[in-house]
């Protein structure tokens, strides 16, 4: 009896351990977070690939004018115009750089005019930093604060 109560004592701490563990790991950046128009709400998550990436994973109007799901209409690329905004990924492939709290080398999709920019992710506090520019002039662009929403 003493043997099996060590037993479950010793497998509960280890049970817990990997969940403080696993929460420890988390990046600040992988949450959600409201976009700078409060819109939408967009899910970073780190993918297999050791890459970040984000979701819509709300909308503040989720529906169009006929009740049925808003659509990406001005995606530049016609056969995707039926897909729908709800779980859309707008942010691809971010990766760390020296600085923790900076994520750089991405793409960032704007369903607004259907285009894809290069992208700069920066953690500030609660507030994420997004820079999106043309890909070949990174002058050329425009800065984006996101603010937490969980």
């Amino acid at each position: 009896m003493k043997k099996t109560a060590t037993l479950f004592i010793a497998t509960m701490l280890i049970i817990c351990a990997s969940i403080v563990s696993a929460f420890a790991q988390r990046s600040p950046l992988e949450r959600v977070w409201y976009n700078q128009e409060k819109t939408s709400k967009i899910k970073v998550f780190l993918a297999t690939d050791g890459k970040y990436y984000g979701r819509i994973v709300w909308l503040s109007k989720p529906n169009g004018t006929n009740g049925s799901p808003r659509l990406d209409e001005k995606n530049s690329e016609e056969k995707l115009r039926s897909t729908p905004l709800l779980n859309l990924l707008i942010l691809k492939g971010f990766a760390t750089t020296t600085d923790a709290n900076v994520l750089d080398g991405g793409t960032v999709y704007d369903p607004n005019n259907g285009k894809t920019y290069c992208g700069k992710l920066t953690l500030k506090g609660n507030e994420l930093e997004l820079r999106g520019f043309l890909c070949s002039m990174s002058i050329f662009g425009r800065t984006s604060t996101w603010t937490l929403a969980e």
